[in-house]
């Protein structure tokens, strides 16, 4: 699988699954992915729920910088994310933010729908967050 593979429109379901709290959240959106340059622009907007409260519009945007056999992902700032590898399909990666760690795993196993799960631990974080990509049109 190439980067190139990813661009394009995708269906988002994100669940939020807070281990202090016990509460899960949710987010139903879109996801959209376009070339920019030799990178890839990753933009998502959805409908973010926490429990008893009003729903929100969420946001959020990447870019995807091609490497080898892999990808660097960026903040939005400009700023290091982590790096994955396109070799393999459950490829794990992890990025420090203190006092917090993120940890991630991907499963590319049922292509072209994908996932990204993610692990947060830190003295005040405890969750869970599983995101779901379906390809649109």
């Amino acid at each position: 699988m190439t980067p190139d593979a990813f661009i394009g429109r995708w269906r988002l379901d994100r669940r939020i699954h807070d281990r202090l709290t016990g509460q899960e959240s949710r987010l139903e959106g879109e996801a959209v992915m376009r070339p920019q340059g030799a990178d890839i622009a990753y933009d998502e907007e959805g409908r973010l729920e926490f429990p008893g409260q009003p729903p929100m519009i969420a946001t959020r945007s990447y870019l995807w910088q091609p490497d080898g056999d892999g990808v660097w992902v960026f903040f939005e700032d400009g700023r290091p994310f982590h790096r994955f590898s396109l070799a393999l399909t459950m490829p794990e990666a992890s990025h420090h933010c203190p006092p917090d760690m993120y940890y991630v795993s991907y499963n590319f196993t049922r292509w072209p729908s994908w996932g990204a799960t993610w692990t947060v631990r830190g003295p005040r974080k405890d969750y869970r967050i599983e995101s779901s990509y379906t390809r649109l049109g």
